[in-house]
């Protein structure tokens, strides 16, 4: 079996069923786990200069190229065709994120290529991806323990959030500049780990909001997690972009040095396994007191 992955997440789901083996190429912006990262690529990135150009600059690249119908990235079919994959696992959920569904099918020359797409929006449809390509690569009972294992986290979360004497007010923002707001997992996930997410709707689009909005909801905890930001460079921004914000000082989460950064492409951003590891780093932060030393380590900062 020869399984290309235009996913990040759809990387880390076929390696934790055990079947890295069996994968052929993914994307440029696959890096996990590590042995991945000396595979073929067969995308890359219209935008020039992504790594360096702040949050308006690509918002303004990406709006430009959706204006005029145009991709925003590239995949190599030559290269794709001569590795002769058996399965390409790709996505319809979003054009900004990765290779869409439709430009996929419209570059495919061989019929014999059995392309899976995934769209989840919330946890159920992340587990539910995870059981779909178990059953697709020939690991069904694999998939549904590692199910089994997630959920049971998740529940534990949620059991332990139970016991929290207060739910925060909690925003999380998905882009910096322009804001937008948290969509899709993100507000369940903050309303399991004990918070009252605002600012966006389960399962619904993250979808862009004004400052004054942020002002008045008054977030006790501020979490910024910027899609495909690493921590370092969401820390700079950040620190860059929000106390120049009207109102900045007098924000609750400000006041009481509860404003964080968190690495949003790994842990936010894929849906995929380690979207518990998302939820308990969540819960860390929305409830210290319940939740110290939860979440994987070096994935979260506080914003002085």
């Amino acid at each position: 079996m020869r399984i290309v992955s235009l996913l990040p997440g759809t990387t880390e789901i076929v390696c934790a069923l055990g079947l890295a083996d069996h994968l052929v190429a993914v994307t440029h912006e696959c890096d996990y786990p590590p042995e991945v990262k000396g595979l073929p690529v067969v995308t890359r990135s219209l935008l020039d200069e992504t790594e360096t150009a702040s949050s308006s600059e690509i918002d303004t690249a990406v709006r430009e190229r959706a204006r005029n119908e145009l991709s925003i990235y590239e995949l190599d079919m030559e290269l794709l065709s001569s590795l002769q994959p058996d399965i390409i696992l790709t996505q319809a959920l979003c054009d900004v994120c990765a290779v869409p569904l439709h430009q996929v099918e419209a570059s495919l020359a061989n019929p014999a290529i059995q392309v899976l797409s995934f769209e989840p929006v919330d946890l159920a449809g992340i587990f539910g991806s995870i059981k779909a390509i178990g059953r697709a690569l020939g690991v069904a009972e694999r998939a549904e323990h590692l199910v089994n294992e997630l959920t049971a986290r998740v529940e534990r979360v949620k059991t332990l959030a139970a016991q929290a004497t207060s739910r925060p007010r909690v925003v999380c923002i998905e882009w910096l500049d322009p804001v937008f707001g948290p969509g899709h997992w993100v507000p369940e996930m903050v309303a399991i780990a004990g918070g009252q997410p605002l600012l966006g709707t389960a399962g619904g689009h993250s979808r862009r909001i004004i400052w004054t909005d942020v002002i008045a909801s008054a977030p006790e905890v501020l979490i910024v997690m910027p899609c495909g930001f690493t921590l370092e460079r969401t820390i700079a921004e950040a620190r860059a972009i929000l106390p120049q914000r009207a109102g900045w000082d007098a924000l609750p989460a400000v006041r009481m040095g509860r404003v964080f950064a968190v690495d949003g492409n790994a842990y936010f951003s894929r849906p995929g396994p380690r979207i518990v590891d998302s939820l308990e780093l969540l819960a860390s932060m929305i409830h210290p007191e319940l939740f110290a030393g939860w979440g994987p380590t070096g994935a979260s900062a506080v914003i002085q």
